[in-house]
């Protein structure tokens, strides 16, 4: 049986029987994790085989956002805590080599605290540029505050994850920089010309355009389409995304349950879909609300199914051999430089 085309999330540290029955029927591509999620290491390493098992292969794709700074469903002692991306981003500017080989490690490092626990997808690199007056939503996620030294830190980050045999996904796609509110609680919006967005906020997209998977931005870009969010925009998907940056790899949405989106979620999601999202994000693990966007996500096929199957390849590459001490120890040092 294909999988559909969602990604889910279990509501709690187990995997209930509702849940195990739900997963089993409606077989979404993947799953991801939260905080909620996550007690002890042998609970976690349980859930993550319990959800494999669930998927039905060793490949099934195991989310969790882990960036580093204040961005970690993984803490200690879990997993490290890391400097901010904006930190990487000042050691690039004091020191070009410096900064991107530490973008590498962060990467790197970030794949082997995950891959621990058997979670073998990370959100990562967050590509929005931010811009005087944005929300602090993004802040010192980003790497930089120009598109050039994003792209270069994202670029190492994401080859950095793939060495450790995790598949990367860049966010938020076209840019969420400039959104003037938290998408988890209103819908932001841009009135930026498309001609600049294309040369600052695309422009980190467009560079990084071969990586595997992307995540969409919950944004209205009024001067691409005024009338729907960059999710379920038909425009933004099809004229932005793979025609102007060029972007082949699987799309798949912010979460669907955020409040910048308003509507029933199955009407949402078979937008998102429709729109062109190869998959849909369901995040805060409420039953009767996976069941909404279950109900309107179809089995993988064509370029859908082709960019999965993509994504999965990349997961089923085995990891580079590292000596983490040596690693960890490197990071440390070059960071070190920053006081």
């Amino acid at each position: 049986m294909t999988a559909k085309a969602f990604i889910a999330a279990p509501a709690g540290l187990t995997v209930s029987g509702e849940e195990r029955r739900f997963f089993g029927a409606e077989r979404p591509w993947g799953f991801i994790l939260f905080a909620r999620n996550v007690g002890s290491k042998n609970q976690l390493a349980d859930l993550v085989a319990e959800l494999k098992e669930l998927g039905g292969r060793e490949t099934t794709p195991i989310f969790i956002d882990q960036e580093g700074g204040r961005i970690n469903r993984l803490r200690p002692p879990l997993a490290p805590a890391y400097p901010t991306p904006a930190a990487i981003g000042r050691l690039f500017a004091l020191d070009p080599e410096a900064g991107e080989r530490a973008a590498w490690l962060q990467g790197r490092l970030l794949a082997a605290d995950v891959m621990a626990f058997g979670i073998n997808a990370d959100c990562v690199p967050c590509l929005d540029v931010p811009v005087a007056g944005a929300h602090s939503v993004i802040g010192d996620r980003a790497y930089g505050l120009n598109p050039e030294t994003v792209a270069v830190l994202g670029r190492a980050v994401a080859d950095g994850a793939m060495a450790g045999g995790v598949l990367p996904v860049m966010k938020h796609v076209p840019g969420h920089g400039r959104g003037n509110a938290d998408s988890h609680l209103e819908l932001p919006r841009v009135e930026t010309s498309r001609n600049e967005l294309a040369k600052s906020d695309f422009a980190p997209f467009r560079a990084l355009a071969t990586l595997p998977a992307a995540m969409t931005a919950h944004i209205l870009y009024t001067d691409v389409d005024p009338r729907h969010p960059a999710t379920l925009s038909p425009i933004v998907i099809d004229s932005v995304i793979r025609k102007e940056i060029g972007f082949d790899g699987l799309l798949m949405s912010d979460d669907m349950s955020m409040k910048a989106l308003s509507g029933d979620l199955y009407d949402l999601s078979a937008a998102a879909l429709t729109a062109g999202c190869d998959v849909v994000l369901h995040c805060n693990g409420e039953m009767d609300e996976m069941r909404r966007v279950a109900s309107a996500a179809q089995p993988l096929a064509g370029d859908a199914e082709r960019r999965a199957a993509a994504c999965e390849a990349v997961i089923a590459r085995r990891s580079e051999t590292m000596d983490e001490a040596a690693l960890r120890a490197e990071f440390a040092r070059l960071m070190e430089r920053l006081g």
